[in-house]
């Protein structure tokens, strides 16, 4: 890839899964060797909720959804086959090839090596990263990719619609049919948490600083102030979490190998699916390659901060979606680099908003 790509993404985004890495790292040295912290954190919990670990989920999500701009919403009818494109894959399909393909791998394939009840954890962990399509990473992938940055925002902002109204049931749903039972209270519960309340906190924030301010002064002072704030957020939450596995992590240490191996097919799937889509459509490319990145990416802060609510920071469904931070950046770039290298399947770009 070519230094000039990555200028779009942060030092911090640039080496996620290096940082993700370390955090495991220290995180299970001080579940080892310090027990003590977690043993404090556990103690700060409200409705089996942790409050330190809610504290920093809300510190990453937000300043992500002061970037979403609503107000795009009212250009869907200018071009809407690549609106069509990542609505269907990202709610109709993504999250039942997600079940599918780490039901076969888990249940099947690493059937001797994974015992079931595990599996079945691990799969609801899977459940929760496919029915959360990425909202605020895909601005990056887009940028990388040379993509339609206001039709970008639009896929972005009817996505973090769409998440109010469908994440809910179809993860009860999928969750349900994997023998995972799960009370839709408190599964509503955790989406008003972690996508209601930041979603409207970030589009009070940027209601108000762009009245006082203008648009120019909130994207290129005021937004950059947040630039590491969630990757932040998200390196110090995976370290209490870490902290939380350790046990479990070096009881299995294969395991995260084998996580990561349905999720890498899955992202690659739902990627060529949306993209091939796009070039039958004869979309151009500026449009069809954050299609493809906006399904094939995750919303895995959400997913994290869902796991953590409905199972807890100890559980094998957190640390699955855990591994889909680990495994996404690399996986994303590689994508990238074959979006950037297949620009020459798709007629010139027309105007698409």
């Amino acid at each position: 890839m070519k230094k000039e790509q990555l200028q779009g993404i942060s030092f911090f985004e640039k080496y996620l899964t290096i940082w993700v890495a370390l955090c495991m790292v220290v995180g299970i040295l001080i579940g080892r060797y310090l027990p003590g912290i977690p043993s404090f954190l556990g103690r700060f919990e409200y409705a089996n909720v942790s409050v330190p670990i809610a504290i920093l989920i809300w510190i990453m999500i937000y300043p992500m959804m002061m970037k979403v701009d609503f107000q795009s919403v009212r250009d869907i009818k200018r071009n809407p086959k690549g609106l069509y494109v990542t609505w269907i894959v990202n709610w109709l399909i993504k999250p039942f090839t997600m079940f599918g393909i780490a039901s076969f791998f888990f249940y099947v394939v690493f059937k001797s090596i994974i015992p079931a009840d595990l599996a079945r954890w691990y799969l609801a962990g899977a459940v929760l990263l496919g029915a959360a399509p990425c909202t605020a990473m895909v601005f990056v992938w887009s940028h990388l990719t040379k993509g339609n940055a206001a039709y970008t925002v639009v896929q972005v902002a009817t996505n973090d619609l769409i998440i109010l109204v469908l994440f809910t049931p179809i993860v009860a749903f999928l969750l349900g049919v994997g023998g995972v039972e799960v009370p839709w209270d408190t599964l509503i519960l955790s989406v008003v948490l972690f996508v209601v309340i930041p979603l409207t906190a970030g589009a009070l924030t940027r209601k108000s600083v762009i009245e006082k301010h203008g648009i120019d002064y909130f994207n290129n002072t005021f937004i950059k102030k947040f630039n590491n704030v969630t990757i932040g957020g998200l390196l110090l939450t995976l370290v209490i979490i870490f902290s939380f596995q350790g046990k479990v992590i070096l009881e299995n240490p294969l395991h995260i190998f084998l996580i990561a191996i349905p999720l890498t097919i899955q992202t690659f799937l739902i990627f060529f699916i949306a993209y091939f889509w796009a070039k039958a459509w004869k979309l151009p490319h500026d449009v069809a390659a954050p299609a493809g990145m906006i399904g094939a990416s995750n919303f895995f802060e959400l997913a994290v901060a869902v796991a953590i609510a409905l199972f807890g920071a100890t559980s094998p469904v957190a640390l699955a979606t855990i591994v889909g931070v680990l495994v996404e950046v690399p996986v994303m770039l590689t994508l990238v680099k074959i979006a950037n290298n297949t620009t020459h399947w798709f007629k010139p770009d027309k105007k698409t908003a």
